[in-house]
């Protein structure tokens, strides 16, 4: 049992904020203290999260705030879109939420996209708290302000970076998630450790048995030195200038892999599994890694029980989908790829390349 609260701060001067990382977050009032007082606050879920954890926020904020009113979205990436959005709005301006209205996203990296969009636009921005509820929100999408919907023809192209007042990464909410979305989490922690802690990568491999059976102190690590590695990049590069680009890494792949399948066919981290085994692969025929190295980042990645081969879209439309990618510069896909154990940049890759590897890793 993890009997401490720990505490990860993201530097960004008067944006900065604390993500809260422990057992029991939902039920201690210690959780909001220091948050701003609201006339209303709004908690923005889905039927899923809600039936499991609508009680205890509630008695939570019931604490501080005289108002709750509640915003279930149907579940699931599909549901990312405008009309979630909007549903959104809808609900705020039928109560007159005003801009002190405080927002709380309780949910998946779904929930936590949409919602912090809907707080980026509303009467041009209104502050809102994370409250993740997957391993893959509490180490990645809930972290560091990024804010989105999907689009049909890309993923998270229409959004905005948007911080959030505070993350509450409960770590008892795992206790019910589904053993497909652990192993989706997984990969963004595993993410972690090629790209800039090549020391945590080795934990990883040798504390996956553990992460796997929900072990609270080693999920507590993982999701620390997760949102550790993660601040600290997204502290020196906010807006993706730069530095940032790197927690892309399998990204590009994946993303192609999610739009071309159909939103929700797949899930995001197990795409991006998927896509780190190609993009090491890459790496290596870049001449940046050896192949032992490949090897092992690949047979870790199917030990987290995630997919190591993509589906056959076709090669010529993973190119088309990969080209949409945000870091793509007139046309030219590039790529996150590792330069060297724990050390990640971005740069492009010859077609003929890219085609050898998606033709190497799909079914």
């Amino acid at each position: 049992m993890v009997a401490t609260t720990e505490r990860v701060g993201i530097e960004l001067a008067d944006r900065s904020y604390d993500i809260l990382i422990g057992a029991g977050l939902l039920s201690a009032a210690d959780s909001l203290e220091g948050l701003p007082a609201a006339a209303t606050a709004v908690v923005v879920t889905n039927p899923t999260v809600s039936a499991l954890y609508a009680k205890f926020v509630s008695s939570l904020l019931s604490r501080k705030y005289k108002n709750i009113l509640w915003v279930e979205l149907p579940d699931g990436e599909a549901y990312k879109d405008w009309n979630s959005l909007n549903r959104i709005f809808d609900a705020l301006l039928v109560a007159g939420c005003d801009r002190k209205t405080l927002i709380f996203a309780l949910g998946g990296g779904v929930v936590g996209d949409i919602a912090g969009f809907a707080a980026a636009c509303y009467m041009r921005g209104v502050p809102f708290v994370q409250i993740p509820t997957t391993l893959l929100a509490q180490v990645d999408s809930s972290v560091g302000g990024k804010t989105a919907i999907n689009h049909p023809l890309g993923k998270n192209m229409i959004g905005a970076f948007y911080q959030p007042l505070r993350v509450i990464a409960d770590l008892d909410t795992l206790d019910t998630l589904p053993e497909r979305e652990l192993s989706a989490g997984l990969a963004e922690i595993i993410k972690y450790g090629p790209i800039a802690d090549d020391a945590f990568l080795d934990w990883i491999d040798g504390n996956l048995d553990a992460l796997l059976a929900r072990d609270k102190r080693a999920l507590a690590h993982a999701v620390k030195r997760s949102c550790e590695i993660k601040a600290s990049v997204v502290g020196q590069d906010e807006r993706e200038s730069g530095l940032r680009a790197i927690l892309n890494f399998g990204h590009t792949f994946g993303h192609a892999i999610e739009a071309g399948l159909g939103y929700g066919e797949w899930l995001h981290g197990e795409a991006v599994g998927c896509g780190m085994v190609m993009a090491i692969d890459l790496s290596h025929r870049l001449g940046l890694v050896d192949a032992a190295y490949a090897r092992r980042l690949t047979r870790l990645i199917e030990r987290a029980r995630l997919p190591i081969r993509g589906p056959a879209l076709g090669i010529d439309r993973y190119l088309e989908l990969m080209r949409v990618d945000k870091k793509a510069e007139a046309g030219e896909i590039r790529f996150v790829v590792i330069e060297a154990p724990g050390r990640a940049a971005v740069r492009p890759a010859p077609d003929a390349m890219v085609r050898d590897v998606i033709a190497a890793h799909t079914v």
